[in-house]
């Protein structure tokens, strides 16, 4: 039997761990199903977090309206979402959130999938559509019907979830469904419609979707060395993702379902990973605005236009670039 000054020692180095694993800071995330948030699972995996004394969690979270009640809510410090969505209905100056970095941007992996029946945007008027409220895509979609003489109002928006994707390209009644990867490229690769194809996407359209790190204004303002740690870890796993393509492909497949392949295949030519240097410079110095701040208010305009958003927010109000700058270089 243990002797009590033994059974004491164990008993003070059990509070002792639980103390120490609470002591670490807390960050509770929500994000779609989106590979560009993959460098929060490499970060972990990696041991960045525990390394940092971060606690981070992260599930995926397709639903705005969902996210944006966790975080009025209190129940998570960190949501990232591109700043077009991050715009939406129905955010006003006062809802919680505020922009501290970016992590990356969509080259190819937005856009509108449709079939031979549609030879371009204009052959879209008076037709059903689908597509999720406020994702990037929608955003797209607006911009040529612009160029088209045409806007959303000229079409019949369906909502559906992206993750519904296949499922919906299946029925021949909706001519075309703004979407995203990984679900876009399983839609036409499952698809058996005639010339099942791209007709929009964000290849073409570079510089207006970019995808933030977004966080909880009362926990910025009280624990912001506890974010310049978390985005210290972000870059690091960026940085891991460009010099480790393979390794990285291995690891977050397990996160998202996917085969390596599948990942590389989504990466190589839907998104580009963005780097401490490259965030700093759409961020800005602090005091100064970044190249972030005219792509904010390029995509409220837009927002405000196609009825996605109530508000017109201000970029310098939105976006923090104080914490970013604390960030250690490489």
């Amino acid at each position: 039997m243990k002797s009590s000054r033994a059974f004491a020692l164990s008993a003070a180095l059990v509070l002792a761990g639980a103390q120490s694993a609470f002591s670490a800071d807390q960050i509770r995330i929500l994000a779609p199903t989106w590979l560009g948030f993959a460098p929060v699972h490499i970060a972990s995996d990696l041991g960045c977090f525990a390394k940092k004394d971060l606690d981070v969690s992260i599930k995926f979270e397709d639903d705005l309206t969902n996210v944006m009640a966790a975080m009025a809510r209190g129940d998570i410090e960190l949501q990232m979402r591109s700043v077009g969505e991050y715009q939406g209905r129905p955010r006003d100056a006062s809802t919680p959130g505020i922009i501290i970095g970016t992590i990356d941007e969509s080259v190819g992996g937005d856009g509108v999938i449709t079939d031979d029946n549609v030879k371009s945007v204009a052959d879209l008027k008076g037709k059903v559509v689908a597509a999720e409220p406020n994702i990037p895509a929608r955003l797209l979609l607006q911009m040529e019907l612009k160029q088209a003489g045409l806007s959303l109002k000229d079409l019949q928006i369906k909502d559906i979830a992206s993750a519904d994707t296949g499922a919906v390209f299946v029925d021949p009644s909706i001519a075309a469904i703004a979407t995203y990867e990984p679900f876009m490229s399983q839609a036409l690769k499952a698809s058996t419609r005639p010339g099942a194809r791209m007709l929009i996407s964000s290849k073409d359209h570079r510089g207006i979707i970019i995808d933030a790190i977004i966080v909880r204004n009362d926990d910025l303002k009280a624990n912001p060395d506890k974010y310049a740690r978390f985005l210290g870890c972000i870059y690091e796993a960026v940085d891991f993702i460009k010099a480790e393509p393979d390794k990285f492909a291995e690891m977050a497949s397990k996160h998202f379902g996917l085969t390596p392949d599948e990942v590389k295949g989504i990466v190589n030519g839907s998104l580009s990973y963005i780097t401490l240097s490259e965030s700093l410079a759409y961020m800005g110095k602090p005091g100064e605005k970044g190249t972030l701040h005219g792509i904010f208010d390029t995509v409220m305009q837009l927002n405000l236009e196609n009825g996605a958003a109530d508000n017109k927010l201000i970029a310098a109000d939105q976006i923090d670039n104080s914490v970013i700058n604390k960030v250690p270089a490489k």
